[in-house]
């Protein structure tokens, strides 16, 4: 038995009904480098039942205590069905990237089940009429809640599914898995005492480690040598969000998008995706009639993993506060205004000390957050109080190199994240085998037009290329795989159908 962190708690304490808070992703497989050219249900079930002992969160479940004295406990769970996190579906006919978008918003919008063990995978076959892939992909949707893994330590995840080989196996446990009862109700407040002693200490500690770097950062300020991300404008994606979402991404090859950031020295590729993104919200709502005059202002998560966490489970996070420079209209001037907002943000970040939003996160308290979040929620508060930023931009960069999962290539990755109240849209950002994609999630009340976004995201990266004059130079051709293309600057049920895919059998 293992207590979750604060942090990790945090996501279970602040789920509502409308803001389920779990990550996970589209990724789609080619099932012709599979011996035989056909992969079963089966099969899929069979090998992952094969790697479960490679990652904890597989087989552990969250034990409550009591009146929510203390924060959880992950438990492994003695009642463990692989069969009920492993799912398969159809699209119907005709099976296109609309759809597919459709299907996977709809199973990203429905909460886990937290008696169980906090992940899902749906295998999604029939996906006939997808421009740009392999006959016979098809797609597995994932979700894993954000109290067991952030984008670092869903490196994990990965790497028990897949393998560098079409014909790997996993390599056995190591012992025997063995599951744990459950805690009775004595053990557990008996745990919460000792626990609650022991805080008033802690919080001393991080107190008087933080209050130098506080006030430096104060001096700072006051002298204009260091400075905030600006203002937060109120947008349509800043006030109360429905259950409801929506999905849709692009990818791009990551050559181009080097070369962009090239344009501008010492630019990274977090400020041309920054840069892409800002100019996609401008576009958007100023189609609207919606742009606000200030720049919006983007939340970018950052890993805050020492060498020794590297593959601790859970959430090791901090964030920064990015102006992604929405009010510059000229991609070049955007893409380069980006860049020093980026940079005063790191200087910021660093005067703080990225570790400190986390060391005060282990003081949330476990009575009340959950009632706070339900309240903020059910009040509509944040409709009447000014939004802490306006997205948030999260890059997890992955492997350049082909991943395989039952033998299957993996194609590609489209991230999928959490909204909450008063934050409707968000874009995880996911590079892999020479291309790199820009997915979003976002409420659909606040979003009823999903395909005309992913077209403003595709023309304010055709925009920055032009304008840093990659259009000038060849496209290099990706390391592996061919890049998929879903509809550009057309809708994606438009696309021309490759031949009929390949069925998975049961």
């Amino acid at each position: 038995m293992e207590q979750l962190s604060p942090m990790d708690a945090s996501f279970l304490y602040f789920e509502t009904a409308n803001a389920p808070m779990h990550i996970g992703g589209l990724t789609i497989y080619d099932q012709s480098t599979v011996e035989g050219g056909v992969l079963g249900f089966k099969r899929i079930l069979e090998n992952y039942e094969t790697r479960l002992h490679l990652a904890r969160s597989f087989r552990q479940r969250v034990v409550r205590v009591p009146m929510s004295l203390d924060h959880p406990y992950w438990i492994e769970d003695p009642n463990f069905d692989i069969e009920f996190h492993v799912r398969h579906i159809a699209l119907p006919k005709p099976g296109n990237w609309r759809q597919l978008c459709i299907q996977v918003a709809r199973l990203h919008a429905r909460a886990l089940d937290t008696s169980r063990p906090l992940w899902e995978f749906t295998v999604i076959e029939g996906l006939d009429q997808v421009e740009g892939l392999p006959a016979g992909s098809f797609g597995i949707m994932s979700k894993i809640h954000h109290a067991a893994i952030d984008g670092v330590s869903g490196a994990e995840i990965v790497a028990a599914i897949h393998d560098i080989a079409p014909d790997a196996r996993p390599a056995p446990p190591e012992k025997p898995w063995v599951p744990e009862r459950d805690p009775n109700v004595l053990e557990l407040l008996s745990r919460t005492y000792v626990n609650n002693l022991r805080q008033p200490f802690k919080l001393a500690g991080v107190v008087a480690s933080s209050v130098p770097a506080l006030a430096k950062v104060g001096i700072g300020l006051t002298a204009g040598k260091l400075k905030t991300a600006g203002p937060v404008p109120r947008t349509r994606f800043n006030s109360h969000i429905s259950p409801h979402r929506v999905f849709d991404g692009r990818s791009f090859p990551l050559t181009d998008i080097r070369a962009m950031k090239s344009a501008i020295e010492g630019a990274t590729v977090n400020d041309a995706i920054v840069a892409i993104v800002g100019g996609a919200m401008r576009k958007y709502l100023e189609a609207k009639g919606e742009l606000p005059k200030e720049s919006l202002i983007a939340m970018a998560p950052i890993s805050v993993r020492s060498d020794d966490k590297k593959k601790a489970a859970g959430n090791l996070v901090s964030g920064m506060m990015l102006a992604i420079r929405t009010d510059i209209a000229d991609p070049a001037e955007r893409l380069a205004a980006v860049f020093q907002s980026t940079k005063s943000s790191k200087e910021l970040t660093n005067a703080i000390g990225a570790k400190t939003l986390s060391d005060y996160s282990q003081f949330i308290p476990s009575t009340m957050s959950g009632l706070a979040a339900r309240l903020y929620s059910n009040l509509g508060i944040a409709n009447r109080i000014k939004p802490f930023f306006n997205t948030v931009i999260t890059n997890v960069p992955g492997p350049q190199i082909p991943l395989y999962m039952t033998g299957a290539r993996m194609v590609t990755h489209f991230g999928l994240a959490p909204i909450l109240d008063g934050m409707g849209i968000i874009h995880p950002i996911f590079s892999y085998c020479g291309n790199i994609t820009i997915s979003f999630t976002a409420c659909r009340e606040m979003m009823p037009d999903p395909d005309f976004y992913a077209e403003c995201i595709q023309s304010s990266f055709d925009e920055l290329k032009a304008a840093t004059a990659v259009a000038a130079a060849p496209t290099a051709k990706p390391a592996a795989g061919p890049r998929l293309k879903v509809a550009a600057r057309k809708p994606a049920g438009a696309a021309k159908a490759p031949r009929r895919a390949a069925k998975l059998t049961a």
